[in-house]
């Protein structure tokens, strides 16, 4: 079995970050992502859809993503996507969401962006191993 989600898209507000009550970084983020509609639709705007994909980052990449991200601003997820229920008053709702393992920055730096001289290796765009010499 396998479970891993891609995405690139926009944010579609700006992302919260927040701590648990032990001090573990969580970021939440919304991801406005483009569905083209089916050649053989009777539309013809030409537009697709779009899908609002409820992403999570923790820890170090959660702290990235509240520091560097804002609205509208590309960028691609990697990570798996989780089902969970829970109950909000008396009602069980359910839903799905996107566990970010990695995120990558796409488009060009924003003016307002802070300025970093290097990224941190292991988080933000590259992923774990990937930067290793393999002999």
């Amino acid at each position: 079995m396998y479970n891993k989600a891609f995405l690139i898209g926009n944010l579609a507000r700006d992302p919260e970050l927040r701590y648990t009550p032990s001090g573990v970084p969580v970021c939440r983020l919304v991801l406005a992502v483009n569905r083209p509609k089916a050649k053989s639709s009777q539309d013809s705007d030409g537009k697709g859809d779009v899908d609002f994909i409820p992403v999570v980052a923790w820890r170090r990449l959660a702290e990235i993503c509240g520091e560097y991200l804002k609205k509208g601003r590309p960028v691609a997820i990697e990570g798996r996507l989780q089902v969970r229920s829970f109950e909000k008053g008396g009602v069980k709702r359910t839903i799905a969401e996107v566990l970010a393992d990695g995120m990558q920055m796409l488009g060009k730096k924003p003016a307002d962006a802070p300025s970093s001289p290097v990224e941190p290796p292991g988080e933000a765009g590259v992923q774990e191993g990937e930067n290793e010499v393999p002999f």
